[in-house]
């Protein structure tokens, strides 16, 4: 939640750095990346949040905090590095799938592993 926070807050100086009033999107490119930034993170916390639920309580409290802890400072670097370039967003969001792909694969094997064997 701090870290939704934060992008919010960045979207919001660039609004006033920028002087674009909502509901407006569009103006300076770098509040634009700020903003995409910012929804895309958005966009992605949902599905991080319920895949980081099960597999804590299914596979591994843990591993799959570790694995949380990576993603949200994938995302982290996602998010600096699309405010500076929109090229700067590619390594950290390949590194944010994979991780996302992991938690869910370790919530998918807690949940097999937890309804099919006994």
């Amino acid at each position: 939640v701090l870290f939704l926070a934060y992008f919010a807050m960045q979207v919001i100086y660039a609004r006033r750095k920028y002087k674009i009033s909502p509901p407006e999107t569009t103006g300076h490119p770098e509040f634009e990346r700020i903003f995409r930034a910012q929804a895309n993170c958005s966009e992605y916390f949902p599905i991080f949040i319920s895949v980081l639920w099960v597999a804590g309580i299914f596979f591994h409290q843990g591993v799959t905090a570790a694995c949380g802890l990576l993603y949200l400072y994938t995302r982290l670097k996602y998010f600096q590095g699309y405010a500076m370039a929109s090229q700067g967003r590619l390594g950290p969001l390949y590194a944010s799938a994979w991780l996302l792909w992991l938690l869910v694969g370790l919530a998918l094997a807690g949940l097999l592993a937890h309804f099919l064997w006994p």
